[in-house]
């Protein structure tokens, strides 16, 4: 086994840049395999049937995906600290950061946190309203003799709103 360690310590101090340049080719994989989905599924923005698999593709291996790519960089990481300077040591440090923190963000559902419910929401008077134009689009939902209205511009962002009508416990979505 000891051999085998010089002979792979000596392999990476000879090919140096190549550990170098895989090591950034993985942190780049990890990144985008975890950003990608997110800047593809955005509230208010055209998608196609194809761009929503690719993103869902991309978000079920997302966590496989930073597992192994962040244990084969921390190995090459020890590889390249073991024979670097203090300043290469501290790049490595740096550039662990964000793979770790991809790694971590693979495993949360960042569409709750896009799509997120109202937390308090406030109700008013409909002819008290202000930021409401009259060709404005609104969610309405009638029980018994009380009707309200939620505007689509509003609920676009929120998609959720609880609420009482007619003295029933509701939940609008959109």
């Amino acid at each position: 086994m000891p051999n085998l360690l010089t002979r792979l310590s000596h392999w990476a101090n000879k090919h140096r840049k190549l550990v170098w340049l895989t090591l950034l080719l993985l942190i780049a994989i990890v990144m985008s395999v975890v950003l990608t989905p997110v800047f593809l599924i955005m509230p208010f923005k055209a998608q196609t049937s194809r761009t929503l698999e690719v993103a869902y593709v991309m978000r079920r291996w997302s966590p496989v995906v930073t597992v192994l790519a962040s244990l084969l960089i921390l190995t090459l990481t020890i590889r390249l600290w073991l024979g670097g300077r203090w300043w290469s040591r501290i790049v490595l440090l740096l550039l662990l950061v964000p793979v770790f923190a991809a790694t971590w963000l693979a495993r949360q559902n960042h569409f709750e946190w896009m799509f997120n419910p109202l937390p308090n929401p406030a109700y008013a008077k409909a002819a008290a309203v202000r930021f409401i134009n009259d060709d404005d689009r609104v969610l309405s939902v009638t029980l018994g003799n009380e009707a309200v209205a939620y505007p689509i511009r509003l609920m676009g962002y929120h998609h959720v709103v609880q609420d009482t009508v007619g003295g029933t416990p509701i939940v609008a979505t959109y």
